[in-house]
This record gives structure tokens, sequence and C-alpha cells, in this order.
């Protein structure tokens, strides 16, 4: 038995929520993958899995089982990853996270130079709003935007963003420019929701040092900040986003900016990466050309 390949299906199963999740994932057929993970369990004598029709669940030692899997996993795919040159000559794939917008307008172009520059280097560049977990989802280095929580991961400042309110020329002519946060508590709102819709926005009051939240009316909510853009635009109502994501329509004069003295603290941008160990070439040349160009753009941003 292949006790690798076995703990990399327990793995798989795990994080997949089933067997035929993890067996599509590895192209490995559900018969061969379940017998292969009941082998495991025969050879530990004690079972990992409590398998039933809707869901898998861990035993208590297939939770231990699990988790030293993944370092011994993650130990023997460093050995592979020396031994293969990938920390003397810059080479192989690299795994890349950020969030859509930013990444379609800022970091895709860069990433296109980029694989121009190093041809033996592959990138997998993942465009999602969600925070995925860079060690538990194989992802290289991740942009992103916000404070950080305390971790063991390694972060470089490249930059920082504003949260802004705004609304096109027409809707402000037809309804006033808002001259307090509490003034938007009457007028119509478009937000931008990844989770569920947003009841109200925080302000902070020039020289104050907390931030205080104000109700607002969500006449329409979205998921996407384009989409969200292409309605303030439309003049459905105010709308707040990340100073990047309406870049474009300000400079075009199709959003104006309302409320900038009561704007909060600008939120900082990070390139992430897990801080252990000495980082392969291929993501030391990325990082070295990345942060200099995200540092620009961010400063050359009209908002």
């Amino acid at each position: 038995m292949d006790r690798l390949e076995a703990m990399a299906m327990l793995v798989e199963a795990i994080e997949g929520g089933s067997l035929s999740a993890a067996g599509r994932r590895l192209r490995v057929p559900l018969p061969t993958l379940s017998r292969k993970i009941s082998e495991l369990e025969a050879h530990l004598g004690t079972r990992l899995l409590i398998r039933s029709t809707r869901r898998l669940t861990l035993t208590e030692a297939g939770a231990a089982y699990l988790a030293a899997s993944k370092q011994i996993l993650e130990q023997v795919g460093e050995a592979e990853r020396v031994a293969a040159g990938e920390y003397s000559a810059p080479k192989g794939d690299l795994v890349l996270t950020t969030p859509i917008a930013f990444g379609r307008r800022h970091v895709l172009p860069m990433v296109t130079d980029f694989l121009a520059l190093y041809p033996e280097i592959n990138v997998r560049l993942m465009l999602s709003d969600r925070n995925v977990h860079l060690v538990d989802d194989h992802v290289d280095m991740a942009v992103r935007i916000g404070a950080l929580p305390d971790s063991a991961m390694a972060a470089t400042r490249v930059g920082t963003v504003r949260q802004v309110v705004c609304g096109s020329p027409a809707f402000l002519a037809a309804h006033g420019v808002p001259k307090t946060p509490e003034e938007i508590s009457e007028l119509a709102c478009v937000t931008h929701d990844f989770i569920a819709p947003a009841t109200s926005w925080m302000f902070r009051a020039p020289g104050a040092k907390s931030e205080t939240a104000v109700p607002i009316h969500s006449r329409l909510s979205v998921t996407t900040a384009e989409a969200a853009v292409d309605a303030a635009v439309a003049g459905l109502g105010l709308t707040r986003l990340i100073s990047y994501q309406v870049a474009t329509a300000v400079a075009r004069n199709e959003l104006q900016l309302v409320l900038t003295r009561f704007e909060p603290e600008p939120m900082p941008i990070n390139l992430l990466h897990a801080g252990q160990g000495l980082l392969p070439l291929k993501m030391r040349c990325f990082l070295d050309f990345a942060a200099p160009r995200l540092r620009a753009a961010m400063a050359a941003l009209p908002v």
C-alpha cells in the first residue's frame, strides 16, 4: 500500500466533503479511492472516517491522523521542490489569489508581463472575493485588502486604498449632494454585499478616534463591485466601494465622490505568503517583480 497516496486521498476527501468529490479532483475511480482509504484504516487498525450518504465525519483518531498527514505531505512536497530546483532556479507552478476587481485591473496585466519574463514559471490566478486559506488551499501568495490578523504569515505592504461613497452627477443633481453622513439615510443606495445586504455604512468624523454606523436604505444589493458601479452610473443611488473599483468611472466623470471628509481610515494592501522557511525562487521572483509595480499602480490611482 502506498501510504502517501492514501494520505493524499484522505485529505482530498475531507477537504472536498465527499469521496466522490475527491475522486473527481484526483481523477481516481470512486471504488479505488474508497478501497485505498479502507486499506489505510486496516493498516492502522482504527477507523478514520464515519461515512454517511450525506457527508464524511472524522473520528477522533481520524482528526489527529489528518493533521499529521497534511504536515507529512507538505514536507514531502517541500523536499520535492528542493530536488526539482525550485530554490535554485525560477521555475514551477505558482498559485496566486486576489480579489476579483483588483485582480482583473492590476494583477492580471502584471502576471502577463511576469510570465513573459519567466518562461519556466506557470501561474494559476484565483480571482475571488473570498479570503482563501493559503496553507489549506495550497496557495503560494495572496493579495489581501484590509487589516491583517496576527498570524505566522509574512506580509509585504504595497499601498492603501480608500472606502469611498459616490453617485452619478444626475442622481446628485436630482437629490442633492449630502454634506454629512446622516443625510444618506434619506437617499437610495446600491450596496455591494458578498454575504448579506448591508444595513449601515461606517463613517469617521474629522478628528474622531472611532467610527460611527449610519443606517442606509439599500434599494439594490449586488454581489459584484462591477454591478454596483454600473447601477450607480445609471443613477439608481449612492454606492460605497473601494477606491480602485470606481477609479475608471470617477476619471470619466460618470461618478462623483461625496463625503470624503468622513471616510474611514484607508485600508492596507499586502502581498501575503506563508512565512516559514526559505522562499522558493519562483515566489521570491514574483514578490520582487510585483511589489514595486503594485506600489506604483496604487500611487497613481486617481481616487
